[in-house]
């Protein structure tokens, strides 16, 4: 039987497989959900001993377990490692889903005419997860894999890889491989595909302003004391001019455009920006003047406020004078820029900006820095001929908004490049109500993933 074959035949059990699986509310951020997450664990180390792995083992951690799997047919040959998360986002706000987050529910739109997945981490990323968990078990199934395969799941990249950091370390042997493959980023389109060649950093950061012990009668104190509230939006509105270029004082100092041959490429990529807007309901499209939309999304680093409180926030009027203000800023860096330098350069900056009088507290949380795929490489090569022969069309390199912050780690600490071959598209509703994954995305990535097997194989085996 062929590999092919063997996915037509197989289709409906792997729906139903990843449907259980999402059925899981496996949200890392919550420790109401700690069980959940780890029976989520279970469930994938028995989907790959299903699909025909051997080595299949939970790695205890501090926070989720890390499930580890491999199929060695060769030491001589290379190896694939393939990275995923099994843990989600919280589903909030719920009253804004269509249909229960962690009840999947197959639906047409009109992007996914054929039907999309309806759940949370549908996309992100338990069903591109299971693409590769699928296409390998084709592979092995079918006496078809031509090289060594591991799989290296975690439960917590959605709260920044604490747990990874050190059992990359720990384990460094274990996970060795030749490249690294991961599908938790978008294609362009169905005609268009794409493979990602760089994602975003991140700096994640909370900031609390104080101007006094306790809040204050707002007739008795009113107009002569600093609001808080008021001096943090001024604040945070500082923070960029009005051509939206963010102000921090040698911010882009490490900003590395890419040639003007991808920013071409990038820029002719198709862009529908009705159906890009549409998807979250926004009203207009904004930004950093002179750049493309794909361009303000992936090679421009961004700033932005997500959340801002303080004062009396409960129904009904209290008329106070509040003493303190919070909010929550979020940073994409971009090509060279460090994230713990942008921290640095963020927090200095803030605390100028504050007037006489008021104390400012910056606490950063996680964070990690930019990547970007060589397009040079075998692996490139490999991958860009998969999807060419899968899809009929030359994939576009792109650069994608996200972050994936441990997989600049995976460079620095087992020495190799990282493959990005995603299969949702950026419509699908990540981090968001009504997460989804289309069913013709979900069926293609298993059908494109065993090309690059084949194909990467035969590069090394030629170099």
């Amino acid at each position: 039987m062929t590999t092919q074959a063997y996915i037509d035949q197989n289709k409906e059990r792997y729906l139903e497989e990843l449907f259980a699986m999402l059925r899981i509310p496996s949200v890392s951020t919550n420790k109401d959900h700690d069980q959940d997450t780890h029976d989520c664990a279970v469930l994938v180390q028995t989907y790959l001993v299903k699909a025909g792995l051997e080595n299949v083992s939970l790695y205890p951690t501090k926070g989720h377990p890390i499930v580890y799997a491999d199929k060695i047919i060769d030491p001589a040959l290379p190896t694939v490692l393939v990275y995923g998360h099994y843990d989600v986002q919280p589903a909030a706000p719920l009253n804004e889903w269509k249909s229960e987050p962690f009840e999947p529910e197959i639906r047409k739109t009109e992007i996914h005419p054929d039907g999309a997945i309806f759940a949370r981490g549908a996309t992100d990323d338990k069903g591109q997860m299971f693409i590769h968990v699928k296409a390998v078990e084709a592979l092995i199934q079918t006496d078809s894999l031509p090289c060594n395969v591991k799989f290296m799941i975690e439960g917590e990249e959605e709260v920044g890889s604490p747990s990874l950091y050190p059992f990359l370390q720990e384990y460094k042997d274990l996970v060795a491989a030749d490249v690294i493959i991961v599908s938790d980023t978008s294609l362009l389109a169905k005609k268009a595909p794409s493979i990602t060649v760089g994602l975003r950093g991140l700096t994640y950061l909370d900031v609390k302003i104080t101007t006094a012990r306790a809040d204050m009668h707002s007739g008795l104190f009113g107009g002569a004391v600093l609001n808080p509230i008021n001096t943090l939006c001024e604040m945070v509105a500082k923070l960029k001019n009005e051509k939206k270029h963010i102000t921090i004082p040698g911010f882009y100092d490490d900003v590395v455009f890419p040639s003007d041959e991808e920013r071409d490429m990038m820029r002719n990529a198709p862009f529908n920006a009705e159906e890009y807007m549409d998807s979250p309901g926004v009203y207009a499209l904004d930004g950093e003047e002179g750049f493309h939309t794909y361009e303000r999304t992936g090679i421009l680093p961004t700033l932005d406020c997500n959340g801002i409180w303080g004062g009396f926030t409960e129904e009904g009027s209290k008329t106070i004078i509040p003493a303190v203000a919070n909010a929550k800023i979020s940073m994409r860096l971009v090509s060279k820029q460090d994230w713990h330098k942008a921290t640095e350069q963020f927090t200095e900056h803030f605390t100028s900006l504050a007037p006489e009088g008021v104390k400012v507290e910056v606490t950063p949380h996680h964070g990690g820095n930019p990547y970007v795929t060589p397009t040079d490489s075998p692996e490139y090569k490999a991958a860009s001929a998969a999807f060419e022969e899968s899809f009929g069309v030359v994939p576009v390199p792109m650069y994608e908004g996200g972050s994936i912050p441990i997989i600049a780690e995976f460079k620095r600490v087992l020495g190799i490049e990282t493959l990005l071959m995603g299969f949702g598209f950026d419509t699908d509703g990540l981090h968001s109500p009504n997460e989804h994954l289309g069913v013709w995305n979900f069926y293609k990535g298993i059908e494109t993933i065993p090309g690059f097997y084949t194909k990467y194989a035969e590069m090394k085996k030629q170099a």
